[in-house]
């Protein structure tokens, strides 16, 4: 794909709105609202990964989709709880499951991994019931993605995926110093 085709310019419009939603989840106050506004981000991140022939990244938002419903829905029949308990950790084993699998359908390389690894650690990060670890992870996450934007060419996913590591990093300290003026 030519890097100015109508193509290559869609799939950064989608980058684009994926990165604006997925910066407000940094300074979401609670785990459902995180997830919703994480959902409308993934469906643009495959949009995007779609038109990129990106299709290990499209497995991935796929595989977040699945996460998020899951935890949308236990969260909303369960109410939020600060504890983790035997189902969570059946739901992230079943999650990774699905992520290992759809891995072996779409791998291009060790390269197209680094969306793998990106969308394991989120995973963690958001299965997690602290806001505090989410956005701690969320600098390790970002680094994985700016790497993967880098590999499928997305000069869109970069540059917002670096802002969005300087709002994960903003997030998370935000939070520790909430936590500090608490004590």
């Amino acid at each position: 794909m030519k890097m100015w085709s109508l193509t290559y310019i869609l799939s950064q419009v989608f980058t684009i709105i994926n990165y604006a939603l997925l910066g407000v989840t940094y300074y979401a106050k609670d785990r459902k609202k995180i997830l919703i506004i994480s959902f409308l981000s993934i469906i643009a991140t495959a949009i995007s990964y779609i038109l990129l022939d990106a299709w290990t990244g499209v497995a991935m938002c796929v595989v977040a989709l699945i996460r998020n419903i899951i935890f949308y829905i236990d969260e909303k029949k369960n109410g939020k709880r600060e504890t983790i308990n035997k189902k969570d950790i059946v739901i992230l084993i079943i999650l990774y499951s699905v992520t290992i699998i759809s891995t072996v359908f779409t791998y291009d390389g060790f390269l197209s991994l680094l969306s793998v690894f990106a969308t394991s650690t989120y995973t963690f990060s958001v299965w997690q019931k602290k806001t505090k670890v989410y956005k701690l992870l969320g600098i390790p996450v970002g680094i994985l993605w700016i790497l993967y934007n880098i590999y499928v060419k997305s000069i869109f996913g970069i540059i917002l995926e670096a802002i969005l590591l300087v709002c994960s990093i903003s997030g998370y300290l935000l939070e520790r110093k909430k936590q500090k003026d608490n004590v």
